[in-house]
């Protein structure tokens, strides 16, 4: 699958994605880059397995000849960002994510309910993302903003990310064997 710009999945929808998926996200930047974008009352089901993982990647990158891009390449995708309705600690306890225009409802996260559940992120590789979207301001590999604990998160690496590896801005979200390998910014923020 290609993702072609911000790709949304909506409030009361749910998105599943089958063990051993490649999802690709094409090149651009600002108003053009590619991330997938769980809403706030979304779900996601990407549950891969140890020997089929869920794979999100360039588009120029083919998984199954490793070492065909660069070993500083980054940048040229976007990541997964996953909104919910946790509290945060913060005001006014619902905002806007960072790298989403704040005219986009679908962008805020944060709220009252620390149970949330945004579903199931487990076996999953997000690669040499990191697209710029702003000055000085690019997508994170795994982004979680206001996610509840009723969600999973576990065994996932971010490789080659132009950005932080995984940025946690608030929530209740309690994350396992988590990887973050060689990416430009921080680790964990």
């Amino acid at each position: 699958y290609v993702l072609n710009g911000f790709v949304f999945v909506d409030s009361s929808a749910t998105l599943t994605i089958q063990p051993g998926v490649v999802v690709k996200g094409k090149p651009g930047q600002g108003a053009n880059a590619s991330a997938l974008i769980i809403a706030r009352g979304g779900k996601i089901f990407a549950n891969g397995t140890p020997s089929r993982p869920i794979i999100f990647t360039a588009e120029a990158d083919d998984p199954d000849k490793p070492g065909d891009l660069a070993a500083n390449a980054r940048g040229l995708c976007g990541g997964l960002i996953v909104l919910g309705r946790a509290r945060l600690n913060s005001s006014p306890g619902v905002t806007a994510i960072e790298g989403i225009p704040t005219t986009e409802p679908r962008g805020s996260y944060g709220g009252q309910d620390d149970a949330d559940n945004s579903g199931v992120v487990r076996y999953v590789s997000i690669r040499h993302g990191g697209t710029v979207i702003g000055a000085a301001n690019e997508i994170n590999g795994l982004t979680l903003g206001g996610v509840g604990n009723g969600t999973t998160v576990e065994y996932v690496e971010v490789y080659n990310n132009a950005d932080d590896g995984f940025e946690l801005f608030g929530g209740t979200v309690n994350t396992k064997y988590l990887v973050s390998v060689n990416n430009d910014d921080d680790a964990f923020d």
